[in-house]
């Protein structure tokens, strides 16, 4: 996938997913971009695991397909939550 395919992936998914997750994440499109490739990558490494068995880190199986999009937008939900969860522990 080439690194326009990349961005736009990114921007798709972290702006989907930071509508669907509730709350405020705060940050602007680079930080939204930046999360949808995270979540591309733990999203399609889930999504490898679920369908081989085997733990591989890759990006969004299907790329700039409806499957891709969805597996990388569930995989910004999964950093959303994750990144919450390390900013709420280091406030402590």
């Amino acid at each position: 996938m080439t690194i326009i395919a990349w961005v736009i992936l990114g921007l798709l998914a972290g702006a989907i997913a930071k509508a669907v997750y509730s709350g405020y994440q705060g940050g602007g499109i680079l930080s939204t971009m930046i999360l949808g490739i995270v979540g591309a990558f733990i999203g399609g490494s889930i999504f490898t695991l679920l369908r081989t068995g085997t733990l591989q880190l890759t990006a969004a199986g299907a790329g700039l397909s409806l499957t891709g999009i969805l597996v990388a937008v569930l995989g910004a939900i999964i950093a959303i939550y994750l990144w919450g969860l390390i900013r709420r522990s280091s406030n402590v």
